[in-house]
């Protein structure tokens, strides 16, 4: 049928602290402009994007790049576990002006990691580094507002994270009102490429496909888009 297009998808979901700029990140990611109203996500809103794996080799193929933006309030903290199924990879995303945002990122990886286990997510969840061990989901450390932190505390850009480190993740720290900042060729354009290579290479490239931290063994399943109006439309 004219006009429909087939395209294997992977799932990324966006977490950490309300506020931190979650939203903002993922429309940058999907539209490389700036959003310029911005509002509290409520429940989850789910964006897509292109992505061309292994771009510029014989081996390049799309796929669709699914970001589902969690939202972090707490009232919701009972329901967002339903958004945490059969999960390929997972961005962090802290305030580099809120240290506590940063903090939080231990729960709230704890809290993915742990979505069949109900706890308070201000006192019981917490990253543990032996569930990664053989078998770890791809992870991206994204800090927001850097504009705003190099003012206050330049040395916050510099400084390196403990839970990107013991998770063996990449990260970036960017303003997401400034589109240069994921600009082609960037810094930050190929941190956020690689990652999705890497998702992309555990969904539908390893040789052997064990079951997920979440307990699922993930299959490849073709999903239909529409394209219309600068948007897509899951058909299938």
């Amino acid at each position: 049928m004219a006009g429909f297009q087939a395209y294997d998808k992977i799932k990324i979901i966006v977490v950490g602290d309300s506020g931190v700029g979650k939203t903002s990140l993922v429309h940058l990611m999907c539209h490389n402009e700036p959003n310029s109203n911005p509002g509290y996500t409520i429940g989850c809103s789910v964006e897509v994007k292109l992505h061309d794996y292994k771009a510029g080799t014989p081996s390049e193929k799309t796929y669709f790049t699914e970001l589902w933006d969690i939202g972090g309030s707490s009232s919701h903290q009972n329901s967002r576990s339903i958004f945490y199924n059969n999960v390929n990879g997972i961005i962090l995303v802290h305030d580099l002006t809120n240290r506590k945002s940063h903090q939080n990122l231990r729960r709230w990886l704890g809290e993915v990691l742990n979505k069949n286990d109900a706890k308070d997510f201000n006192s019981g969840y917490d990253f543990d580094p032996e569930q990664f061990a053989g078998n770890q989901i791809p992870i991206l450390l994204v800090g927001t507002k850097a504009d705003l932190a190099q003012t206050l505390r330049e040395k916050v850009i510099s400084r390196s994270s403990s839970i990107a480190e013991e998770c063996g993740a990449d990260e970036m720290n960017l303003d997401c009102n400034d589109c240069k900042c994921l600009s082609p060729g960037s810094t930050n354009a190929v941190k956020l490429s690689r990652f999705f290579d890497k998702v992309t290479e555990r969904r539908f490239y390893s040789h052997q496909v064990p079951p997920n931290q979440f307990g699922n063994v993930i299959k490849r399943t073709p999903c239909t888009y529409r394209e219309k109006a600068g948007t897509y439309e899951d058909v299938s």
